[in-house]
């Protein structure tokens, strides 16, 4: 499979690329754990079906010492047992976050209040960020059917 845009070739393109990449990258100095912002963005790829940030994301994961188990699960968060709640309310933050289309009204206050029980304001300000930084690359991706399935762990950050 071949993308329809080589995005980074375009000065227009690859110019606001490298501000969302740089929104990324500040996320790194976050005090949100790297395996809940690891697992959000998995999950928010999953549902907008970027198979390029899947890729990343899993691969970024595993490198660092997530499990495969808990890598297979996050499509099924809500039955399975090896999230912590605090995950868990990310994991739900990041959906709902995601398909706002899909829910009239946005992210519900009851999403809102379960994850403001586990974060302080900057770990969600984090998470708020980091949720809309991963859809912003989906939708980029998706858009210009990126491939997947090269790449190496790490080779990003």
């Amino acid at each position: 499979m071949e993308a329809r845009l080589n995005v980074m070739a375009s000065p227009v393109a690859a110019k606001a690329m490298k501000h969302i990449i740089a929104a990324h990258k500040a996320l790194d100095d976050s005090t949100l754990p790297a395996s809940t912002r690891e697992l959000v963005m998995l999950r928010a790829s999953q549902i907008n079906g970027c198979a390029g940030c899947i890729d990343m994301h899993t691969k970024d994961a595993a490198a660092a010492g997530e499990t495969s188990v808990r890598l297979h699960l996050v499509a099924a968060w809500r039955e399975a047992t090896v999230f912590t709640d605090a995950e868990r309310a990310a994991l739900e933050l990041a959906e709902e976050g995601t398909r706002i289309a899909d829910a009239a009204g946005g992210v519900g206050d009851e999403v809102w209040a379960n994850a403001a029980k586990y974060y302080d304001e900057d770990q969600l300000a984090a998470l708020v960020t980091q949720i809309a930084v991963i859809n912003a690359f989906n939708r980029g991706n998706v858009i210009t059917r990126q491939p997947a399935g090269d790449y190496q762990a790490g080779q990003v950050h």
